[in-house]
């Protein structure tokens, strides 16, 4: 999926882009660049979507995302509301990397990184603890300060334990009219995840029919959208949980189930986990669990296309 491409454009006589954003809160903004993207995310907790990947992300999340797979961030609150969600951006190429990696043996680990990177990476709160140390250089009004920084930063995480994030794929071609289809349905969904909608609806949003939505979903996001909007639910009752002391039936219908047992069974299984559960190891780590790791068991969505069911006429959580 392409919904929107962001034109990154690298300084002049620079070898890396280094973008240090303050703002309010982070928006929802699907979009994909030719460009690898390090992003370190501070004092923001949210929700991150890579690729066919949605989880949950918390400060000093450190992803690697690859060339043109698409992605976002999306906040739901900032850890110290009197402070500005704040994200690092580091921009390069992997021609650059490929480069740099043949010519100097010292960073080598380059092109095992970018291997790695196919899915995007997350690596652990330690790493992102590092980067954020190295503010000074890779915010440096200096560019060779900012490339020597991001070098040993790279070198560091090449070797660094991470966590695959998405379904590597080559990326379905997508034409401007379905760019345009699913950006209205993703925003539509983003907004109203918890109400139960209607296909039809969604449709009409898209102007399409309920065979083409199906077909729009599984070329371009992997999954259906009955899966899609299932993951989107709990990871918002995934915030919920650690953010607020609601009790777990609120927070069920409030994320979209009908009921709470329903919502045990798909978080559990989401999860692997109760929701109970769940709550009390935030507590108790101060931390979400992470269970990325377990994602990596399952087969891609789009390699199940023939177990799928049939997208019903209502969505439902049941």
């Amino acid at each position: 999926m392409k919904p929107q491409f962001e034109n990154v454009a690298i300084p002049k006589g620079c070898s890396i882009r280094v973008f240090h954003r303050q703002i309010p809160e982070i928006p929802f903004e699907w979009h994909h660049h030719p460009e690898y993207e390090l992003t370190l995310t501070l004092n923001s907790r949210g929700l991150r979507f890579i690729g066919d990947h949605i989880g949950a992300y918390d400060s000093h999340d450190l992803v690697l995302v690859p060339s043109e797979m698409p992605h976002t961030w999306a906040s739901t609150n900032a850890i110290d509301g009197s402070r500005p969600h704040t994200a690092i951006v580091v921009w390069f190429t992997g021609t650059w990397a490929l480069q740099v990696s043949d010519v100097c043996p010292e960073y080598s680990p380059f092109r095992e990184l970018l291997r790695r990177a196919a899915a995007g990476l997350s690596f652990a709160s330690p790493a992102g603890e590092k980067m954020e140390s190295r503010l000074p250089g890779l915010l440096s009004t200096s560019p060779r300060e900012r490339l020597q920084t991001a070098l040993d930063l790279l070198t560091e995480l090449a070797d660094a334990d991470a966590v695959p994030l998405a379904t590597p794929q080559k990326p379905a071609r997508i034409t401007p009219d379905e760019s345009t289809q699913l950006n209205r349905i993703l925003d539509v969904l983003h907004k109203r995840f918890a109400e139960p909608l209607r296909v039809q609806d969604l449709c009409a949003v898209g102007n399409m029919s309920e065979r083409s939505l199906h077909r729009l979903f599984v070329r371009h996001l992997g999954e259906n959208l009955s899966d899609y909007l299932g993951r989107l639910r709990i990871g918002r009752a995934c915030m919920w949980l650690v953010e607020t002391d609601r009790p777990i039936s609120v927070i069920a219908m409030e994320a979209g189930f009908s009921n709470l047992s329903n919502f045990n069974r798909r978080f559990r299984a989401a999860r692997q986990m109760t929701p109970k559960e769940f709550r009390r190891y935030y507590v108790k780590h101060g931390r979400m669990p992470d269970l990325d790791e377990v994602d990596l068991m399952q087969r891609s969505p789009s390699l199940e296309r023939g177990k799928r069911r049939n997208v019903t006429s209502r969505l439902t959580a049941d």
